[in-house]
């Protein structure tokens, strides 16, 4: 042991013994607990050796009052019920009362020490900053924890638990326990977080796999393809919450309206299996007439061969006569009807054609943006195939321009998300107004756009941008009635001959990047 453990000691026996601590009972003490021993009594030595004597016990008893002293300063600077006690050691001190300072030691010692023998920590600081950090940890553990752990009801029950200790710790032995605590839940929730992770790893692999058995089975112009498509191509990359929750609402209300308009097809195909039946109906009338027309036939030529006079002839014409205008009538009525049966079902089918055609416009539906009305990325990657494909065929040029709102940031900030929205909207109105109606415009993502203009070179599409600049400053966007001048930057490029969408979209952006360098309300053209 070293000597102020020690002395730590020396001093707690003399207050569990209720010694007086004098100088000679703490070097007693001392000598004791570092094990050294006393030197056995001698005969009366010489006066120099007495006065020799006398002068080491005066430093001994000189250097354990300033021991004390310094313990009793170091107590009072402690909060609270130590700080009583420490200048009560000082009064005993400056009294020079030995029989009191032991009292009170030996008052601490019992109020102080514990069972196993230690002295108990006093209590940390408890300020107003470290009760609102203590108060968030234990609502942070205790709810927000609790709840994302749900479906592990003992990680829950820890969570918890710990919560409520951490909002009653106060000391540094508690804090120090509920830090172990907090380190073994963490590990037993990355734990959790990697089996969870695991398994919407192969969720998703069997949700693709099952897609792609759907698509495989459906026709390239079915109207499910679409839907089909719309999921694998969200499934396909991160997934996002604002996506996820855009991609449901769309579908949903693409799901109901085909079911109305599969409800009208359904009604439209009975009516012609109805009709067909009536036209078979009638098929099987002529021919019962005709079938009982020939028999009359055969009847009316045994009575002509059997006639004797004119008279008779004439009334067997007669009645064959009738019997042949009644034919003609019948089978004229029935190819009326079968005339009116055959345009019935021509209008039937061409109904059927257009709400397959609504159907296959409902199923377009999921390839636009439901915010902007604009295209979406996979009604951008179709469009952009069929126009470099006819670009290829044709010879033309094929620009196309990144465009990305200067400050919207900013913008959302200042006036909410709602009117950052709004803002997004009003772009592409101004868009969709200024431009050809062969001109495409998609949402790339937040707040950038891409525009295809197909047949314009790259000095047109150039100064197309910058009349949509002018167009955009001179309409200004209202917010609560309130004018609000949005501008943007663009990057313009023509695709090279065999240039994928990939690289010419590349290009594209560093352009605009280099216009919102130079400036914002820029168009810039790419190399």
């Amino acid at each position: 042991m070293n000597p102020a453990d020690i002395a730590r000691e020396a001093f707690r026996r003399l207050a569990t013994r209720r010694i007086a601590p004098t100088p000679s009972a703490y070097r007693e003490i001392y000598n004791e607990i570092a094990g050294i021993s006393e030197p056995a009594d001698t005969p009366a030595a010489p006066a120099a050796v007495l006065a020799a004597s006398a002068n080491v016990e005066k430093g001994a008893e000189s250097g354990a009052e300033n021991v004390l002293t310094q313990f009793a300063a170091r107590m009072s600077e402690s909060a609270g019920e130590l700080g009583d006690f420490g200048r009560r050691f000082q009064r005993a001190l400056k009294a020079r009362d030995w029989d009191s300072y032991a009292r009170i030691l030996a008052q601490l010692a019992e109020k102080q020490v514990k069972k196993g023998g230690g002295i108990e920590l006093p209590p940390l600081p408890d300020g107003e900053q470290t009760r609102t950090l203590r108060e968030l940890l234990s609502r942070t553990l205790g709810f927000a924890v609790a709840t994302l752990l749900t479906g592990t009801p003992a990680l829950v029950e820890e969570a918890e638990s710990l919560g409520a200790a951490i909002k009653q710790a106060h000391t540094e032995e508690a804090l120090n326990e509920a830090a172990l605590r907090l380190k073994q839940l963490c590990y037993q929730i990355e734990l959790k977080s990697g089996d969870t992770a695991e398994q919407q790893e192969l969720l998703l692999r069997l949700f693709k796999l099952l897609l792609d058995n759907v698509s495989q089975l459906l026709d390239d112009d079915s109207w499910l393809r679409g839907q089909v498509d719309a999921v694998q191509n969200l499934i396909a990359g991160p997934l996002d919450q604002r996506a996820l929750e855009d991609a449901t609402r769309s579908l949903k209300e693409v799901i109901y309206k085909q079911s109305q308009l599969k409800h009208s097809l359904s009604d439209v195909k009975l009516t012609v299996k109805n009709m067909m039946m009536t036209f078979i109906d009638r098929l099987g009338q002529v021919a019962a007439s005709t079938g009982d027309f020939h028999e009359k036939i055969g009847g009316y030529s045994e009575k002509i061969s059997q006639a004797e006079n004119i008279s008779e002839l004439n009334s067997v014409l007669d009645e064959v006569l009738r019997e042949t205008r009644m034919v003609q009538n019948e089978a004229l009525r029935a190819r009326d009807k079968m005339v009116l049966a055959r345009q019935e079902v021509q209008d039937a089918e061409q109904r059927i054609h257009t709400l397959e055609a609504k159907l296959q416009h409902m199923s377009e539906l999921v390839r636009e943006d439901q915010l902007t009305g604009s295209l979406n990325r996979r009604g951008l990657d179709d469009v952009f195939e069929r126009e470099t494909a006819r670009s290829d065929r044709r010879g033309t040029p094929l620009c196309i321009a990144m465009l990305d709102l200067d400050d919207f940031k900013r913008l959302n900030d200042t006036y909410g998300h709602l009117a950052g929205d709004a803002a997004l909207k009003h772009l592409v109105k101004i868009v969709k107004e200024t431009l050809r109606s062969m001109d495409v415009i998609a949402r790339f993502g937040g707040e950038e756009f891409l525009i295809l203009l197909p047949e314009t070179t790259v000095e047109a599409a150039s100064s197309t941008m910058t009349r949509l600049q002018r167009e955009l400053t001179r309409h200004f966007f209202l917010h609560d009635n309130e004018k609000v001048l949005i501008t943007f930057s663009a990057g313009v490029a023509l695709r090279q001959p065999n240039e994928d969408q990939a690289e010419l979209v590349k290009r594209a952006d560093r352009a605009m990047y280099q216009a919102k360098q130079t400036g914002k309300n820029r168009v810039v053209v790419a190399d």
